[in-house]
């Protein structure tokens, strides 16, 4: 079955996407839309689409079976309900909102459409994640430690607050995720943020250090510390500390040290792509159960990183669930 994709902003990450996509069979990149005229002209000529004033005029219009909404955290507004009100299905970039209130109408709405849905959390779909998650099931972590450390975005509404949500929210969010999925619910955070480094940026007001403590519903504790001041030797992983064994998991490797000794495993399968292939495949067979991120798992994922930043705020521990 061949199926027609949209674009709802085509910007750095939507490309990667549009070019995986591209070289999946069964699938025609048809719509694009940008409120930067420019871009969406380039991938609709590179693409061989058409150009839509907006994502309204492109539900109501173009003949879609789903649609890749990658806008930055800020500008999502009525994009994906629209799109489950038209009966599209959709690939959300992360983070899904800044509020959860916007995140939770968005999610009703996807709900009552019953459309397939995924958000952009591919590294659920890697080799080394995966591997793990076979052989380890939440219960089994003690302790929980991630990091993300980088460079500077260089667009402009990453330094906002109000735009980005800062790096937990939009960059971090990838860990969390991760931390979740392996160890389940957090119940608690309690976080601290600073501005150290990077303050004669112009308009900055997102910090660009900040470690979050984390208890698990299950008891597990954990770690997440973060720094965008760092590049370029940026570091993004996390490790697991279980009974007897610890392993270290980054996007292409993955590190297990138990009684046995340690094993190192490399791989080099392109998690994003990966995760393309299981989101056409999910529209293709009408199966949601292919999607390992969908909306609403997401939401959850949001709510820890809110609490972070809540609670880097005013000082105290945040309880996830009032959120």
């Amino acid at each position: 079955m061949s199926i027609r994709i949209g674009f709802v902003g085509c910007g750095g990450i939507a490309n990667m996407h549009m070019g995986n996509l591209a070289g999946l069979a069964g699938v025609e990149l048809t719509a694009f839309t940008d409120i930067v005229s420019e871009k969406a002209e380039a991938a609709a000529q590179e693409y061989e689409g058409k150009v839509y004033e907006d994502h309204r005029s492109m539900y109501e219009s173009a003949d879609l079976d789903a649609v890749c909404i990658c806008i930055p955290p800020y500008a999502h507004e009525d994009h994906e309900i629209l799109a489950a009100q038209a009966g599209v299905a959709m690939f959300v970039e992360k983070p899904v909102a800044l509020s959860m209130d916007k995140a939770r109408e968005i999610e009703a709405a996807i709900a009552d459409s019953g459309m397939i849905n995924c958000v952009g959390y591919h590294w659920r779909y890697s080799v080394p994640v995966q591997r793990v998650k076979e052989q380890f099931a939440p219960d089994d972590v003690a302790m929980v430690m991630g990091y993300w450390l980088g460079g500077f975005p260089t667009v402009a509404w990453w330094r906002v607050m109000d735009q980005s949500g800062g790096q937990l929210v939009e960059q971090t969010t990838h860990i969390v995720d991760l931390a979740r999925y392996f160890a389940g619910e957090v119940d608690t955070v309690y976080s601290s943020f600073a501005l150290r480094c990077m303050g004669d940026v112009e308009n900055i007001d997102v910090p660009d250090v900040g470690a979050v403590a984390l208890k698990f519903a299950s008891g597990a504790v954990g770690s997440i510390c973060n720094s965008c001041c760092v590049a370029p030797a940026e570091q993004v992983g996390i490790h697991l500390a279980l009974k007897g064994t610890w392993v270290e998991i980054d996007s292409q490797s993955l590190v297990i040290r138990d009684s046995a000794g340690g094993r190192t495993e490399t791989f080099t399968s392109p998690d994003h792509a990966k995760i393309s292939e299981v989101f056409v495949r999910a529209v293709q067979t009408n199966n949601q159960s292919l999607i390992r991120s969908d909306y609403a798992d997401a939401v959850k994922t949001l709510a820890i990183t809110l609490a972070a930043n809540k609670s880097a705020s005013t000082g105290q521990p945040v309880r996830v669930g009032e959120m």
